[in-house]
């Protein structure tokens, strides 16, 4: 091989393989998180990557790892990659990224040769017209919708967007970079930033968009184990043990978590992302009821959900959308009795039921209902907007959302669903004649652009309190009988 080739082969090398690449060009040795980035750089397809982080564990020195990647490996004949970088000001990103960069390339004869580096760009010395880093800024006077084409302009094949302290950032800053991605080969937007605020773009796309990311956590929390080795132990204990772990800046900066904001949310990203990492043993949950809820479609667009819980374990959903003109009552009616059939233990308590909560709020479930019934099982056609059992709440869906939020709170374990994550989070509460009330679904639907129909499936699973297994129906319940105006409180 000539050098030439050798040189080809090995940036084709580091281009599968950005650990290599950082320890082989740029001779630094990635933290454990650090590796974890970078390894999910290297997977193909990979577009979207944000990291959630406490104060200094090193992330803008993976951004700026992230920048050389591409610069050094994502080109091919006539097509070469190019990048935007911002930050919360102009100053910030002079002094933070825009200088890591710099150091970088510094430590590295390949990178001083091939890139040129000034304040404003970073180009290709063969290339600098099509091949470059650019340094992005907005006025500070710019309106939303001029804070959003920040990113524009970057027609590539391997565009790439490097975002800096994305906590304060708006969260319309991703709109240009996204429609950079539409038309691309080969693109990366990559995010790092503190949990210090409920209104920027990081928690923007660890909630709402969150589908469409990998998130990593960065802690410096001094009980995790896989706490960042950067902050110091003995300083993060000295903080907590001074303030609180419950201290806003705590949170943010230390525990690396987003604190309570000005939004109402019954639940946080890390409050759910922390029940997805739960696996409780067999014995902790077998003990309760087994139940279903069952979020029926109202529109084209909507779903049907069927959501396994029992105690405190809530098992992968089920989900259904229905065509035009089929038997809607009898497809959901069927896919319930299968799954109770599926789960049901007849060795546990003798012939086990299995509770089925519809919604069945203004009629949308009877036919479903009906089917079932008539087939011999019991079900719970629940009213979402009906009164609730408890008088601190406006109504039932109310009452079933707050003890979905306090079961996940304390120690509930979810599937793994970066949906559900949007979802139970989206929801604000406010009060109404001083009883709690959640804001209407149509308002969560407009603002996450579909129904939340896998959170409202879990919550109708706490329809009625939980209960061992062995005391499914209610007292004074027949086989069929629905229950009505339980009170919970009457057994005590």
């Amino acid at each position: 091989m000539t050098e030439a080739q050798r040189a080809r082969a090995k940036i084709q090398e580091w281009r599968l393989d950005p650990v290599k690449f950082v320890r082989e060009c740029l001779h630094a040795e990635p933290d454990a998180w650090q590796l974890e980035v970078l390894e999910l750089m290297g997977v193909p397809g990979r577009k979207r990557i944000a990291m959630k982080a406490c104060a200094g564990p090193g992330k803008t020195a993976v951004l700026a790892w992230a920048g050389w990647h591409r610069l050094a490996c994502f080109a091919s004949p006539n097509e070469h990659p190019k990048g935007a970088a911002i930050s919360i000001t102009g100053d910030n990103l002079r002094d933070n990224l825009w200088s890591e960069l710099a150091r970088w390339q510094n430590g590295s004869p390949f990178l001083l040769d091939a890139f040129q580096w000034n304040a404003q760009r970073i180009t290709a010395r063969d290339h600098p017209e099509t091949w470059f880093l650019a340094a992005k800024n907005w006025a500070k006077t710019a309106d939303p919708e001029s804070i959003g084409r920040t990113l524009s302009g970057q027609h590539s094949r391997y565009p790439f967007y490097l975002i800096d302290e994305s906590g304060d950032i708006p969260p319309n800053m991703t709109k240009s970079a996204e429609q950079g991605l539409t038309s691309c080969d080969d693109g990366l937007i990559i995010t790092a930033g503190n949990t210090t605020s409920q209104t920027g773009l990081l928690y923007d796309v660890t909630t709402r968009a969150r589908e469409l990311w990998k998130v990593v956590s960065i802690t410096a929390d001094p009980d995790s184990p896989v706490r960042t080795p950067r902050v110091d132990i003995e300083w993060a204990r000295q903080q907590i043990a001074l303030y609180g772990r419950e201290n806003p800046w705590v949170m943010a900066y230390i525990l690396g978590l987003f604190p309570p904001g000005s939004i109402n949310a019954l639940l946080s990203s890390d409050d759910v992302e922390k029940a997805m990492n739960l696996h409780p043993r067999p014995e902790t949950y077998t003990w309760a009821q087994k139940r279903i809820g069952v979020d029926v479609a109202r529109f084209g667009d909507d779903r049907t959900v069927l959501f396994p819980r029992q105690g405190i374990a809530a098992f992968t959903p089920k989900v259904m959308r229905h065509p035009r003109d089929s038997a809607v009552s009898v497809n959901i009616a069927s896919s319930v009795m299968a799954k109770k059939m599926e789960w049901a233990d007849t060795t546990a308590f003798g012939e086990e039921e299995i509770l089925s909560f519809i919604d069945d709020t203004v009629g949308w479930a009877h036919g479903a209902v009906d089917v079932m019934r008539a087939a011999g099982h019991d079900v719970y056609a629940i009213q979402f907007n009906g009164p609730a059992n408890d008088p601190r709440y406006f109504n039932l869906r109310a009452q079933m959302w707050m003890q979905t939020a306090d079961w996940v709170k304390a120690g509930g374990c979810l599937p793994e669903i970066p949906e559900l994550i949007q979802e139970l989070c989206s929801p604000t509460y406010f009060f109404h004649n001083g009883k709690f009330q959640i804001e209407s679904k149509d308002q969560i639907k407009k603002r996450l652009g579909r129904s939340p129909d896998l959170a409202d499936a879990l919550a109708l699973t706490f329809a009625i309190p939980d209960r061992p297994g062995n005391m499914t129906r209610l007292p004074g319940m027949g086989r069929r009988e629905q229950p009505k105006a339980y009170d919970p409180y009457a057994l005590i």
